[in-house]
């Protein structure tokens, strides 16, 4: 089968698939070309058994992703095995800190016929229903390592791969926050700013202080095992360590 050929089948596939999922999914292809976007979605795909099995012999080529409206993902990919039909997998919240995946089992993919209709059902009473009890909890690990903000203070909690984290408690903040950076994870609701550009990291923390003082937030820092109430941060923040970090690299 041409190349060609194979993208229809599979974009067709996931079309097919994403409207008999319960709730809103859409689908969207990613082709042979799209090589950056297709890394980093092997990266954040949540399985260690049949799917990690097949990336490790075939990597990731071409994909589809079907996108719940509350951020949730699935992958579906080529099977190498001989057989008709793809693999399903789900895909990990990339915006919650590597600690909040400790402890939760990876909801492991699955193998598909090759029928949309009949898959849709097996997803959804298999892979549906463990990917919804891990992305639970997980959020939930993940709000126990951040202190939540208040109305008037911004809590910004440092993260082992060197990102910072917070949840704002109203519009306000994050709309600071989102002007310098921060981007929401839809699943939790919890900003983050990369630590991968220690400049830029230190630069928007300078200026977002000032930004929040002048509403009348305050700002603080600390480290996820704090479990204190750190002092008030002044309104220029403490400045980033200039060396470059490493992102540490998350087991699933």
């Amino acid at each position: 089968m041409h190349d060609h050929d194979t993208s229809e089948r599979l974009a067709s596939y996931a079309d097919v698939l994403a409207g008999e999922l319960p709730d809103s999914w859409t689908s969207s292809h990613l082709p042979a070309d799209a090589k950056d976007d297709l890394a980093e979605l092997a990266d954040r795909i949540w399985d260690l058994d049949l799917v990690a099995a097949s990336l490790a012999e075939h990597p990731l080529q071409q994909a589809a992703v079907l996108s719940r409206q509350d951020g949730a993902q699935l992958v579906l990919l080529d099977r190498h095995d001989g057989r008709d039909g793809f693999l399903i997998a789900a895909v990990a919240p990339h915006a919650l800190p590597d600690e909040a995946f400790r402890g939760v089992p990876e909801p492991n993919g699955i193998a598909l016929a090759d029928d949309p209709f009949l898959s849709a059902e097996q997803v959804t009473g298999d892979l549906l229903a463990r990917y919804d009890a891990a992305l639970a909890q997980v959020r939930h690990n993940a709000l126990d390592g951040i202190q939540p903000s208040q109305p008037d203070r911004v809590v910004l909690t440092w993260q082992p791969d060197g990102s910072l984290v917070t949840a704002p408690a109203d519009d306000r903040a994050s709309a600071v926050l989102t002007a310098h950076g921060f981007v929401q994870d839809p699943q939790s609701g919890i900003y983050r700013l990369s630590g991968d550009d220690t400049q830029a990291q230190a630069r928007a923390l300078r200026e977002i202080g000032p930004r929040l003082d002048a509403l009348g937030i305050g700002t603080a820092l600390q480290h996820p095992s704090s479990r204190t109430a750190p002092t008030a941060a002044a309104a220029s923040m403490p400045p980033v360590p200039a060396a470059p970090r490493t992102p540490a690299t998350r087991s699933r």
